[in-house]
Protein backbone atom coordinates (compact mmCIF):
# COMPACT_ATOMS: atom_id res chain seq x y z
CA UNK A 1 0.00 0.00 0.00
CA UNK A 2 1.20 3.58 -0.64
CA UNK A 3 1.47 5.91 1.64
CA UNK A 4 0.64 9.72 0.47
CA UNK A 5 2.80 11.90 2.25
CA UNK A 6 1.32 15.37 2.50
CA UNK A 7 3.49 18.99 1.97
CA UNK A 8 3.20 21.20 4.52
CA UNK A 9 0.27 23.84 4.85
CA UNK A 10 -2.62 21.58 4.94
CA UNK A 11 -4.87 24.71 5.67
CA UNK A 12 -3.64 26.14 2.81
CA UNK A 13 -3.55 23.45 -0.08
CA UNK A 14 -7.07 22.87 1.20
CA UNK A 15 -8.23 26.32 0.79
CA UNK A 16 -6.50 26.38 -2.77
CA UNK A 17 -8.50 22.90 -3.70
CA UNK A 18 -11.60 24.67 -3.10
CA UNK A 19 -10.77 27.53 -4.52
CA UNK A 20 -11.92 29.45 -1.72
CA UNK A 21 -11.66 33.31 -3.85
CA UNK A 22 -14.08 32.14 -6.21
CA UNK A 23 -16.52 32.79 -3.24
CA UNK A 24 -16.59 36.21 -4.98
CA UNK A 25 -18.79 34.84 -8.15
CA UNK A 26 -21.73 34.26 -5.26
CA UNK A 27 -21.40 36.73 -2.14
CA UNK A 28 -22.64 39.92 -3.81
CA UNK A 29 -26.06 38.83 -5.25
CA UNK A 30 -26.59 37.38 -1.43
CA UNK A 31 -25.10 40.61 0.04
CA UNK A 32 -27.52 42.45 -3.00
CA UNK A 33 -31.06 39.97 -1.88
CA UNK A 34 -30.37 40.27 1.87
CA UNK A 35 -29.63 44.72 1.97
CA UNK A 36 -32.68 44.84 -0.41
CA UNK A 37 -34.87 42.48 2.17
CA UNK A 38 -33.93 44.89 5.12
CA UNK A 39 -34.84 47.94 2.80
CA UNK A 40 -38.05 46.58 2.94
CA UNK A 41 -38.20 44.75 6.43
CA UNK A 42 -37.33 48.47 8.33
CA UNK A 43 -35.02 50.28 6.62
CA UNK A 44 -31.77 49.51 8.65
CA UNK A 45 -28.81 47.48 8.35
CA UNK A 46 -28.38 44.32 10.59
CA UNK A 47 -24.79 43.63 10.26
CA UNK A 48 -25.23 40.86 12.27
CA UNK A 49 -27.41 38.77 9.97
CA UNK A 50 -24.75 39.64 7.22
CA UNK A 51 -22.10 38.47 8.71
CA UNK A 52 -23.59 35.10 9.37
CA UNK A 53 -25.03 35.06 5.99
CA UNK A 54 -21.30 35.35 5.14
CA UNK A 55 -20.54 32.75 7.09
CA UNK A 56 -23.16 30.17 5.77
CA UNK A 57 -22.58 31.23 2.26
CA UNK A 58 -18.91 30.22 2.79
CA UNK A 59 -19.49 27.32 4.49
CA UNK A 60 -21.78 25.76 2.46
CA UNK A 61 -19.49 26.77 -0.85
CA UNK A 62 -16.44 25.54 0.62
CA UNK A 63 -18.75 22.11 1.64
CA UNK A 64 -19.85 22.22 -2.15
CA UNK A 65 -16.60 22.49 -3.93
CA UNK A 66 -14.77 19.81 -1.64
CA UNK A 67 -17.13 17.20 -2.17
CA UNK A 68 -16.90 18.21 -5.95
CA UNK A 69 -13.28 17.40 -5.74
CA UNK A 70 -13.70 14.36 -3.71
CA UNK A 71 -16.41 12.40 -5.92
CA UNK A 72 -14.75 14.08 -9.26
CA UNK A 73 -10.90 12.89 -8.35
CA UNK A 74 -10.64 9.99 -10.57
CA UNK A 75 -12.17 11.88 -13.27
CA UNK A 76 -9.15 14.95 -12.44
CA UNK A 77 -7.26 12.65 -12.77
CA UNK A 78 -7.72 11.19 -16.11
CA UNK A 79 -8.16 14.79 -17.54
CA UNK A 80 -4.65 16.93 -18.51
CA UNK A 81 -6.28 19.95 -17.52
CA UNK A 82 -7.57 18.69 -13.70
CA UNK A 83 -4.13 16.69 -13.12
CA UNK A 84 -2.78 18.85 -11.08
CA UNK A 85 -5.50 19.29 -8.50
CA UNK A 86 -4.40 18.54 -4.90
CA UNK A 87 -6.45 15.30 -4.37
CA UNK A 88 -5.05 14.09 -7.35
CA UNK A 89 -1.17 15.28 -7.06
CA UNK A 90 -1.81 13.57 -3.20
CA UNK A 91 -1.11 17.71 -1.88
CA UNK A 92 -4.55 17.20 0.27
CA UNK A 93 -5.30 13.69 1.32
CA UNK A 94 -8.89 12.36 1.09
CA UNK A 95 -9.44 12.21 4.45
CA UNK A 96 -8.26 16.08 4.35
CA UNK A 97 -10.25 16.85 1.96
CA UNK A 98 -13.55 15.01 4.02
CA UNK A 99 -12.77 16.35 7.32
CA UNK A 100 -12.79 20.15 5.51
CA UNK A 101 -15.84 19.22 3.79
CA UNK A 102 -17.49 18.16 7.14
CA UNK A 103 -16.68 21.35 9.03
CA UNK A 104 -17.71 23.51 6.45
CA UNK A 105 -21.26 21.82 6.28
CA UNK A 106 -21.42 22.27 9.97
CA UNK A 107 -20.37 25.89 9.82
CA UNK A 108 -23.21 26.45 7.80
CA UNK A 109 -25.68 24.88 9.40
CA UNK A 110 -24.50 26.58 12.52
CA UNK A 111 -24.87 30.02 10.79
CA UNK A 112 -28.78 29.10 9.69
CA UNK A 113 -29.36 27.95 12.84
CA UNK A 114 -28.44 31.00 14.50
CA UNK A 115 -30.22 33.11 12.01
CA UNK A 116 -33.84 31.91 12.21
CA UNK A 117 -35.53 28.93 12.30
CA UNK A 118 -36.96 28.62 8.40
CA UNK A 119 -33.35 29.01 7.66
CA UNK A 120 -32.10 25.98 9.96
CA UNK A 121 -35.60 23.92 8.30
CA UNK A 122 -34.54 24.93 4.52
CA UNK A 123 -30.62 24.81 5.30
CA UNK A 124 -30.60 20.64 4.26
CA UNK A 125 -32.95 21.14 1.29
CA UNK A 126 -29.74 23.75 0.18
CA UNK A 127 -27.47 21.30 0.62
CA UNK A 128 -28.95 18.38 -1.50
CA UNK A 129 -28.35 20.28 -5.06
CA UNK A 130 -24.25 20.53 -4.03
CA UNK A 131 -23.95 16.91 -3.40
CA UNK A 132 -26.01 16.19 -6.81
CA UNK A 133 -23.90 18.71 -8.75
CA UNK A 134 -20.33 16.36 -9.05
CA UNK A 135 -22.71 13.22 -10.05
CA UNK A 136 -24.63 15.17 -12.46
CA UNK A 137 -22.33 14.69 -15.48
CA UNK A 138 -22.26 10.89 -14.63
CA UNK A 139 -26.13 10.85 -15.78
CA UNK A 140 -27.45 13.88 -17.58
CA UNK A 141 -25.74 16.25 -20.10
CA UNK A 142 -26.97 19.01 -18.51
CA UNK A 143 -25.10 19.58 -15.29
CA UNK A 144 -24.94 22.97 -15.64
CA UNK A 145 -28.32 23.02 -14.80
CA UNK A 146 -27.86 21.57 -11.54
CA UNK A 147 -25.21 24.10 -10.74
CA UNK A 148 -27.71 27.21 -11.91
CA UNK A 149 -30.54 25.41 -9.31
CA UNK A 150 -27.25 25.36 -6.22
CA UNK A 151 -26.48 29.12 -7.11
CA UNK A 152 -30.37 30.29 -6.97
CA UNK A 153 -30.34 29.19 -3.68
CA UNK A 154 -27.89 31.79 -2.12
CA UNK A 155 -30.34 35.37 -2.71
CA UNK A 156 -33.09 33.16 -1.87
CA UNK A 157 -31.47 32.30 1.33
CA UNK A 158 -30.13 35.52 2.20
CA UNK A 159 -33.34 37.14 1.77
CA UNK A 160 -34.99 34.68 4.08
CA UNK A 161 -32.32 35.24 6.68
CA UNK A 162 -33.39 38.51 7.10
CA UNK A 163 -37.29 37.81 7.21
CA UNK A 164 -37.83 34.75 8.22
CA UNK A 165 -40.97 34.26 6.17
CA UNK A 166 -41.70 33.61 2.35
CA UNK A 167 -44.07 36.64 2.59
CA UNK A 168 -43.04 38.94 0.24
CA UNK A 169 -40.09 36.89 -1.02
CA UNK A 170 -40.66 37.46 -5.09
CA UNK A 171 -38.11 39.54 -5.79
CA UNK A 172 -35.35 36.99 -4.32
CA UNK A 173 -36.51 34.44 -5.95
CA UNK A 174 -36.32 36.42 -9.33
CA UNK A 175 -32.72 37.50 -8.08
CA UNK A 176 -31.91 34.01 -7.65
CA UNK A 177 -33.19 32.54 -11.06
CA UNK A 178 -31.12 35.47 -12.42
CA UNK A 179 -28.16 34.39 -10.69
CA UNK A 180 -28.61 30.70 -11.27
CA UNK A 181 -28.71 31.38 -15.30
CA UNK A 182 -25.81 33.64 -14.94
CA UNK A 183 -23.24 31.21 -13.36
CA UNK A 184 -25.07 28.13 -15.27
CA UNK A 185 -24.23 30.34 -18.60
CA UNK A 186 -20.81 30.58 -17.48
CA UNK A 187 -20.23 26.86 -16.83
CA UNK A 188 -21.30 26.14 -20.36
CA UNK A 189 -18.40 28.53 -21.74
CA UNK A 190 -15.94 26.84 -19.12
CA UNK A 191 -17.27 22.89 -19.65
CA UNK A 192 -16.32 23.85 -23.37
CA UNK A 193 -12.65 23.71 -22.68
CA UNK A 194 -13.00 19.94 -21.87
CA UNK A 195 -15.43 18.79 -24.36
CA UNK A 196 -13.40 16.40 -26.26
CA UNK A 197 -11.74 15.06 -23.09
CA UNK A 198 -15.52 14.45 -21.70
CA UNK A 199 -16.22 12.48 -24.47
CA UNK A 200 -13.08 10.32 -24.48
CA UNK A 201 -13.83 9.43 -20.70
CA UNK A 202 -17.52 9.02 -21.02
CA UNK A 203 -18.08 12.46 -18.51
CA UNK A 204 -21.26 13.70 -19.97
CA UNK A 205 -22.02 17.61 -20.35
CA UNK A 206 -23.50 19.93 -23.48
CA UNK A 207 -20.27 20.73 -25.34
CA UNK A 208 -19.52 17.34 -25.07
CA UNK A 209 -23.12 16.21 -26.40
CA UNK A 210 -24.31 18.73 -28.82
CA UNK A 211 -21.02 20.77 -29.48
CA UNK A 212 -19.26 23.72 -28.74
CA UNK A 213 -21.53 25.58 -31.03
CA UNK A 214 -24.52 24.63 -29.73
CA UNK A 215 -23.26 25.19 -26.08
CA UNK A 216 -21.89 28.84 -26.08
CA UNK A 217 -25.29 29.30 -28.50
CA UNK A 218 -26.95 28.14 -25.37
CA UNK A 219 -24.76 30.23 -23.02
CA UNK A 220 -25.35 33.29 -25.30
CA UNK A 221 -29.25 32.58 -24.50
CA UNK A 222 -28.73 31.93 -20.64
CA UNK A 223 -26.87 35.35 -20.16
CA UNK A 224 -29.68 37.66 -22.75
CA UNK A 225 -32.12 36.05 -20.17
CA UNK A 226 -30.20 36.77 -17.12
CA UNK A 227 -29.72 40.76 -18.13
CA UNK A 228 -33.54 40.61 -18.25
CA UNK A 229 -34.00 39.61 -15.21
CA UNK A 230 -31.92 42.00 -14.12
CA UNK A 231 -33.94 44.62 -15.40
CA UNK A 232 -36.92 43.40 -13.65
CA UNK A 233 -35.53 42.75 -10.39
CA UNK A 234 -34.31 46.91 -10.34
CA UNK A 235 -37.90 47.75 -11.52
CA UNK A 236 -39.33 45.70 -8.67
CA UNK A 237 -37.35 46.68 -5.93
CA UNK A 238 -37.30 50.45 -7.02
CA UNK A 239 -33.61 50.76 -7.70
CA UNK A 240 -32.38 54.36 -9.17
CA UNK A 241 -30.04 55.22 -11.53
CA UNK A 242 -26.75 53.38 -9.88
CA UNK A 243 -28.22 50.47 -10.66
CA UNK A 244 -28.76 50.58 -14.40
CA UNK A 245 -25.35 52.32 -14.66
CA UNK A 246 -24.30 49.07 -13.06
CA UNK A 247 -26.19 47.16 -15.74
CA UNK A 248 -24.54 49.28 -18.47
CA UNK A 249 -21.37 48.07 -17.42
CA UNK A 250 -22.67 44.50 -16.49
CA UNK A 251 -24.07 44.62 -20.32
CA UNK A 252 -20.85 45.23 -21.77
CA UNK A 253 -19.16 42.35 -19.73
CA UNK A 254 -21.76 39.80 -20.96
CA UNK A 255 -20.99 41.15 -24.44
CA UNK A 256 -16.80 40.71 -23.86
CA UNK A 257 -16.90 37.48 -22.80
CA UNK A 258 -19.49 35.84 -25.45
CA UNK A 259 -16.66 37.74 -28.36
CA UNK A 260 -13.61 36.67 -26.65
CA UNK A 261 -14.67 33.13 -27.21
CA UNK A 262 -15.81 30.90 -30.20
CA UNK A 263 -15.43 27.60 -30.89
CA UNK A 264 -12.37 28.16 -33.17
CA UNK A 265 -10.61 29.70 -30.20
CA UNK A 266 -10.98 28.82 -26.15
CA UNK A 267 -8.06 30.67 -25.55
CA UNK A 268 -9.47 33.45 -23.51
CA UNK A 269 -12.22 31.07 -21.78
CA UNK A 270 -10.34 31.83 -18.27
CA UNK A 271 -10.40 35.55 -19.09
CA UNK A 272 -14.21 35.36 -19.97
CA UNK A 273 -14.91 32.75 -16.55
CA UNK A 274 -12.70 34.62 -13.97
CA UNK A 275 -12.30 38.27 -14.98
CA UNK A 276 -15.76 38.88 -17.29
CA UNK A 277 -18.01 37.15 -14.48
CA UNK A 278 -15.86 38.23 -11.41
CA UNK A 279 -16.60 42.20 -12.68
CA UNK A 280 -20.05 41.63 -13.36
CA UNK A 281 -20.66 40.22 -9.66
CA UNK A 282 -18.55 43.20 -8.10
CA UNK A 283 -19.66 45.98 -10.26
CA UNK A 284 -23.20 44.93 -9.98
CA UNK A 285 -23.18 44.96 -6.36
CA UNK A 286 -20.87 48.02 -5.77
CA UNK A 287 -23.73 50.12 -8.06
CA UNK A 288 -27.08 49.21 -6.03
CA UNK A 289 -24.72 49.35 -2.86
CA UNK A 290 -24.29 52.72 -3.47
CA UNK A 291 -28.71 52.95 -4.49
CA UNK A 292 -28.52 51.41 -1.04
CA UNK A 293 -26.79 53.36 1.16
CA UNK A 294 -28.76 56.29 -0.35
CA UNK A 295 -31.69 54.77 1.32
CA UNK A 296 -30.59 52.47 4.13
CA UNK A 297 -29.82 53.97 8.05
CA UNK A 298 -26.56 52.36 8.27
CA UNK A 299 -26.42 52.74 12.16
CA UNK A 300 -25.53 49.05 14.34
Amino acid sequence: MTVVTERPGRVKSFLRLVAIEHSVFALPFAYLSALTAMRVDGGRVRWLDLLLITVAMVGARTFAMAANRILDRRIDARNPRTAGRELVTGAVSVRTAWTGAVVALVVFLAAAALLNPLCLVLAPLAVVPLVVYPYGKRFTDWPHAILAVAQAVGPVGAWLAVTGTFAGSWPAWLLGVAVGLWIGGFDLIYACQDAEVDREIGVRSVPARYGLRFALHASTAAHVVTFALFVWFGALVGFGWPWWAGLTLTALAFGYQHVVVSPTDLTRVNRAFFTANGFVGIALFLFALLDLVLRLDLRA
